[in-house]
């Protein structure tokens, strides 16, 4: 079983964008991140552990400026907590091992796929296409990422 973590060694990898989403909480300007307009198969990693986060099958396009996912890939690698900053309540989306920034869920997205809206910072995250998948040790997600919408 593949562990992920935290490590020195990733965090002094992260450009100046990453570490600031990442580590500081930051937000990218909406319309900015690489993966927005990306639809190739593959999954989406935690930029800091390497742990899987989102599938390219439950991406879509929400029109919000950022990636928008319908739910996480393994929801035991995403941490959920409440988050008042901004003077609005909403809900944080963290890494679990990485304690990555990822963005925040919302109750709006398609009904008929859950409802939910993770939207979600691509500084965070790493894409590995389909064809990379087995390579690079996620080849127990293949079937995630079948189909892409």
């Amino acid at each position: 079983m593949k562990t992920y973590s935290k490590s020195p060694e990733a965090i002094a990898r992260l450009d100046p964008e990453q570490y600031r989403v990442t580590q500081q909480n930051g937000t990218e300007y909406p319309g900015t991140g690489e993966y927005l307009h990306n639809h190739e198969p593959g999954i989406y990693v935690d930029i800091v552990s390497g742990e899987p986060l989102f599938a390219s099958g439950d991406k879509f396009e929400s029109g919000c400026g950022w990636p928008s996912f319908t739910k996480p890939i393994e929801p035991a690698h995403v941490v959920e907590l409440r988050d008042s900053s901004l003077g609005m309540i909403r809900t944080e989306v963290r890494s679990k091992h990485g304690d990555s920034h990822l963005g925040h869920v919302f109750p709006d997205g398609p009904r008929d796929r859950g409802g939910l809206r993770y939207c979600i910072n691509s500084a965070s995250l790493r894409f590995i296409h389909r064809d990379d998948m087995v390579v690079e040790g996620y080849g127990d997600y293949l079937d995630q990422v079948e189909d892409v919408r």
